[in-house]
């Protein structure tokens, strides 16, 4: 737990310098990155840094993936054939899966993120913590939405990022997927 308090100082005070010259991209994206059993540790965590954040002046909003994914699924036009097919065939995840995954990368998830930053656009001391990346599993993963997003990062965005860290700016989702080397972003921990 005191590497999560410590990792979460290191990243609060990148926040406060902002972005440096060297990294690929002026954006102000943040991962802070633990390990997917730390998972409950950060939800049990969010309350205090989000305070820890006000006392510092954000206006903090948290952007739940979780559920962004569970609206758009729950309202999905091929909800009821999805429920249906399960029914018939309640073993078929594979199947289930890779419509679910179509459903999500046609961009609804990445839409709703796009909104919540343009409505914080304007606000100075506005920030953004991306929560529950975990509910991507095993449809896709935070990288090809935040590439899609390139140049729409105005406001401060904190992608709480379970994973391992392989490198200065590669990542492994929940530490098993293929490692990732297309994040524009600061990691902190991992």
């Amino acid at each position: 737990m005191s590497s999560l308090k410590a990792d979460f100082n290191e990243l609060l005070e990148r926040i406060r310098h902002g972005r440096e010259f060297g990294h690929a991209s002026f954006e102000p994206i943040y991962y802070l990155v633990f390990t997917p059993q730390h998972i409950p540790d950060v939800k049990r965590q969010m309350p205090a840094w989000k305070a820890k954040l006000r006392q510092e002046g954000w206006e903090v909003k948290v952007f739940s993936i979780a559920e962004a994914v569970a609206d758009i699924l729950g309202h999905a036009p091929l909800r009821q054939i999805w429920l249906n097919a399960d029914r018939k065939a309640p073993l078929e995840w594979e199947r289930t899966n890779r419509s679910l995954a179509n459903t999500l990368s046609r961009g609804a998830l990445q839409t709703r993120l796009e909104a919540e930053l343009q409505s914080l656009e304007e606000q100075p001391k506005a920030l953004i913590l991306v929560a529950d990346l975990e509910a991507l599993h095993p449809y896709l993963r935070i990288g090809a939405i935040e590439s899609q997003l390139q140049g729409k990062f105005h406001t401060p965005t904190v992608f709480l990022y379970p994973g391992l860290r392989t490198g200065k700016t590669h990542l492994k989702f929940l530490g098993f997927y293929p490692e990732d080397g297309n994040y524009r972003s600061v990691h902190v921990g991992g």
